[in-house]
């Protein structure tokens, strides 16, 4: 049952969360000196955020599976799931919900005050999503993009420092991306049977999914260039801007992945599956911190 619940809840996924991790990375320059003791309190409490993080994005997954048992069954692969396919009890799925629920919300509001706060608001917009929000055109995607946001403010707050406000622009265009990229995937992988799957699909089609992923891709890459040379909290020197082809390349290898290889409906597995694709972000982050810490002088 433990396995069954844990599969559920989606540990893959919770890849989504180490946006938790980016406020600490970028202030920490700025706020405190590197490799002190203070450093590692501001890492643990981080780690701390984000462990809950992932906690509550298993919450939420339990409850969408719950709510979308009977269309799960409909579909290829998630027909597969344990609640869809009868391995796991819907009752046993209920009760780790609320017991999951009393245990971490109380550690959220120890942590912090307005951190606790975050943690109910991302919880309540995901109930709406699963019960309302995603049945609304365009408005379930930017539901989808606005559980990055609240992540990437919960480190913020978690740390005590003020995010900036590129951060919370890039987040959303990049989630955008991806979110409209998962809903062409589905639409084409599923065919005749996508809105019996995902009724909002109906909505869409292929060709209007393309333009609001050029549109969005295209805003993100413009608005991570103007962060990398107008952003208050980095290098003067300007050094940040090298990082700008990582980005370029990731955003083009993702439109690769979704148009040519018909991929999309899982990011995190495109993350860990396509090599060229992780290479490229772990060098993007590298030279991020390197430019930070070491090669960016004041």
């Amino acid at each position: 049952m433990l396995i069954n619940l844990l599969k559920t809840m989606r540990p893959r996924q919770w890849t989504k969360n180490l946006i938790i991790f980016i406020p600490l990375v970028f202030t920490l320059r700025q706020y405190w000196q590197p490799f002190t003791l203070d450093m590692y309190v501001r890492f643990g409490i981080t780690f701390i955020a984000f462990a809950l993080f992932c906690i509550f994005s298993g919450i939420v997954y339990l409850i969408n599976d719950l709510v979308d048992f009977e269309k799960d069954r409909l579909h290829p692969i998630k027909r597969n799931r344990p609640l869809a396919s009868g391995a796991l009890e819907k009752s046993k799925a209920v009760t780790a919900v609320v017991l999951l629920l009393l245990i971490t919300l109380p550690l959220a509001f120890m942590l912090d005050l307005t951190f606790g706060v975050i943690a109910i608001v991302y919880l309540a917009i995901n109930l709406l999503y699963s019960f309302v929000l995603k049945n609304i055109v365009i408005v379930d995607v930017f539901t989808v993009a606005g559980g990055f946001v609240l992540r990437a403010v919960a480190g913020a707050v978690a740390i005590d420092v003020p995010a900036s406000p590129w951060l919370y622009v890039c987040t959303v265009l990049l989630s955008l991306f991806i979110g409209f990229g998962k809903r062409r995937h589905e639409l084409i992988v599923l065919a005749r049977n996508a809105t019996n799957h995902r009724a909002i699909l109906k909505e869409y089609t292929p060709q209007l999914l393309d333009e609001m992923v050029s549109v969005t891709t295209a805003s993100f890459v413009m608005a991570y260039s103007l962060y990398t040379f107008s952003a208050e909290n980095l290098p003067r020197n300007r050094a940040m801007m090298i990082t700008i082809p990582f980005a370029l390349y990731v955003v083009f290898r993702l439109l690769y992945l979704v148009h040519v290889k018909n991929e999309g409906g899982s990011p995190e597995e495109m993350i860990l599956k396509d090599r060229s694709l992780f290479v490229a972000l772990v060098l993007w982050a590298i030279t991020i911190v390197g430019i930070l810490y070491f090669f960016g002088g004041t």
